[in-house]
């Protein structure tokens, strides 16, 4: 039986908005591209444009042969979820593209392996070569290095004639050159397939980025958002990483040009500990609560929320115990690992750690008007204000905006941190810091766009603990 891989993107600049596919079909032994599919489908989300590239990349593997064994590599876990039963199909526009991927091959045949986009790259060029060509009013065309294989006259299923012709017409446009996509899926033959024949040739496969989901990203609005008072962000970056430019909005404009896809910070406040309830300082100075079992359940469940949404790309936290063991709880539902950030720590309370409010007023009434007063007051007893936190999680800020440029993070955190965030987002006053509701294991949203602008999309969301 004769062997494919099909891996397949799809990318929506806006969600929606502008949409295109690509999809690509792989020799497992070698690595050779043996098909190219990518389409400019106007205007459609992330998932549509997703399920569109995974139907156009079976469909070209049973042209090539319709009683090949394939497996199926994309870095949407949604999809790659739902189409191996594992979750449930809710979106009404998702279903009938599910059924029509189901039906072209038989489903003894398929497998579905989710992947890093790090290693999706040749799929993801061909999605944004396709929406570039949109936007210039065409459909996609290859180049002259990426001929598309089209399947020679006569019925489907010859798999020695079709890749036989796929090699011929690639090897005349391209030479002896692979793409680096191609590179990186023969290493993996082993595993897919079992070892590729004597002879065959294999390279090493690139190190696995940070494992994402390539859904709908969390409450996603298309375009620039309204101005804040945010640094600067990276620069936007298309879904293959690369660096674009785009003018930014004259001050006070408000909304701007299409700035790419934003990097969006999820915001989730740790579950309850013991102290939660009793509304006691509970900071980064004194005693580490573990999750009582109310915070426990709390975890577990807005992790299913989340996997539900399929939306999170990444888990960071912050080194309290009460945060990992909220990270944890949802990353393993994800299937994601957790980053430790020591920046997203709580403050440090001083001598308030695991007093009451009314505790503390009464012990230290000074120190707590002062704090009250003034952003650069600190707790009593050599505790952090709430200026030096600010520069502390800014600074935090714009390291994970670097690092996860155009991705949708989750940051496990707490009360202040979350606060500031959003804070610092709106452009809104330090007093508004005590003008805000965090729930614990609460729900908050804000997207960072290129142009320095930020976007509070949620704030205090407990939906999921009902």
């Amino acid at each position: 039986m004769p062997r494919f891989v099909v891996e397949a993107d799809g990318g929506s600049r806006g969600n929606p908005g502008p949409a295109g596919y690509g999809a690509v079909v792989l020799d497992p032994a070698s690595g050779e591209t043996l098909a190219e599919r990518a389409e400019f489908i106007g205007v459609a989300t992330n998932n549509v444009a997703e399920y569109k590239g995974l139907i156009a990349g079976l469909t070209a593997a049973r042209d090539l042969a319709s009683d090949a064994e394939v497996l199926v590599r994309m870095d949407s876990k949604l999809v790659v979820e739902q189409m191996s039963g594992r979750w449930k199909i809710k979106h009404p526009d998702m279903k009938p593209l599910a059924a029509e991927a189901a039906r072209i091959l038989p489903r003894a045949q398929v497998t579905y392996e989710w992947i890093p986009r790090e290693r999706n790259k040749h799929a993801d060029r061909l999605a944004n070569e396709a929406m570039d060509a949109g936007k210039r009013g065409k459909q996609w065309e290859p180049s002259a290095s990426t001929a598309v294989f089209t399947p020679p006259p006569g019925p489907p299923g010859d798999a020695a004639a079709g890749a036989a012709a796929a090699r011929a017409a690639l090897a005349a446009a391209r030479g002896a050159a692979d793409t680096v996509a191609a590179r990186g899926i023969a290493a993996d033959a082993d595993t897919l397939f079992g070892p590729p024949p004597a002879g065959a040739r294999t390279a090493a496969a690139p190190a696995p980025a940070p494992a994402e989901a390539g859904a709908d990203t969390l409450l996603a609005a298309p375009g620039s958002g309204p101005g804040g008072s945010t640094p600067s962000a990276p620069p936007a970056h298309d879904r293959a990483g690369h660096a674009t430019t785009a003018a930014a909005p004259a001050a006070g404009q408000g909304w701007g040009p299409d700035m790419g896809a934003p990097a969006t910070f999820v915001l989730l406040r740790h579950g309850e500990t013991a102290l939660t309830p009793q509304k006691r300082f509970s900071g980064s100075g004194g005693s580490d609560p573990e999750l009582s079992p109310a915070g426990r359940r709390q975890a577990a469940a807005v992790a299913e929320a989340l996997a539900a949404r399929g939306t999170i790309q990444s888990v960071v936290s912050s080194p309290l115990l009460r945060c990992r063991e909220t990270a944890h709880t949802v990353a393993d539902r994800l299937g994601l690992d957790v980053t430790v950030e020591q920046g997203l720590r709580e403050v440090d309370f001083g001598a308030w750690e695991g007093l009451t409010f009314a505790e503390v007023q009464e012990r230290f009434p000074d120190d707590l008007q002062a704090w009250l007063d003034s952003p650069k007051a600190a707790p009593t007893g050599g505790g952090e204000s709430f200026a030096a936190a600010t520069r502390r999680i800014s600074a935090t800020r714009d390291r994970l905006l670097a690092a996860h440029a155009g991705r949708t993070v989750l940051l496990v955190t707490h009360v202040t941190p979350v606060k500031i965030l959003v804070r610092l987002a709106l452009g809104a006053p330090p007093e508004s810091l005590f003008r805000m509701e965090l729930s614990a294991a609460s729900l908050s949203a804000v997207a960072y766009y290129a142009d320095g602008n930020a976007s509070v999309r949620l704030l205090n969301d407990t939906a999921h603990l009902r």
